[in-house]
């Protein structure tokens, strides 16, 4: 959708349920000047069915399906279907507070040399993740960046390259690269961002694993 404030790249993989989870979230947003890129990785569940539907009801979503390549290439192919001014992420088995984008909105109006915003974020489940750098070594989430809460100028991600495409790390990967450029970086804490860590070896086993690094 042409002029539109926030692209929302959702990611999934055979999370059918847990994506109509977040689907409800975004759908609850304060804020409705934004379009949804729900990239499907090769799901062989019903997502495909759940999509089509979703997209009929509400012009606002697109939806792409794709050879399973990893949540990297799955969010790189959202992003070049993306038109907003700012491109943020929704995993598909995480939420959104109902006042997530209207708070982002607001300071990145009133602060328009921003590039690069990201943080709050509230966890469900599991506080503590292996480190980045010692897999040996659990740190607290409170220590990490989480890809779920950036929101980056879209015209930069291009500038940039895109997402990482790297295993394991890509969230902190990118947060690196934005700032060894020197772009202008702000951190936030309204803790609007839900991400859900419960039930987390049964749940993500086979698609991106949920363990946030150190930034």
């Amino acid at each position: 959708m042409e002029n539109t404030f926030f692209s929302i790249v959702i990611a999934t993989y055979n999370r059918n349920d847990l994506l109509a989870r977040a689907v409800q979230s975004l759908l609850a947003q304060k804020e409705k000047d934004w379009e949804a890129i729900i990239v499907d990785d090769g799901s062989s569940d019903e997502t495909y069915f759940y999509c089509i539907n979703l997209c009929k009801s509400d012009t606002r979503f697109s939806y792409i399906y794709k050879q399973n390549e990893g949540p990297a290439y799955a969010r790189e192919s959202g992003i070049k279907l993306s038109k907003g001014r700012y491109v943020t992420f929704l995993d598909s088995d995480d939420e959104y507070e109902p006042d997530h984008l209207i708070l982002r909105k607001r300071i990145l109006i009133e602060n328009p040399f921003i590039d690069f915003l990201y943080g709050g974020f509230r966890v469900i489940g599991s506080n503590f993740v292996p480190d980045l750098y010692n897999p040996n070594k659990m740190i607290s989430i409170d220590q990490c960046v989480v890809g779920g809460t950036f929101f980056i100028r879209r015209t930069l991600i291009e500038k940039l390259g895109g997402i990482p495409k790297i295993e394991y790390g890509e969230d902190t990967r990118l947060y690196q690269l934005v700032k060894s450029k020197g772009l202008i970086v702000k951190k936030v804490d309204f803790p609007t961002y839900i991400y859900h860590r419960e039930h987390l070896e049964s749940r993500t086993k086979s698609y991106g694993a949920k363990q946030k690094e150190t930034g």
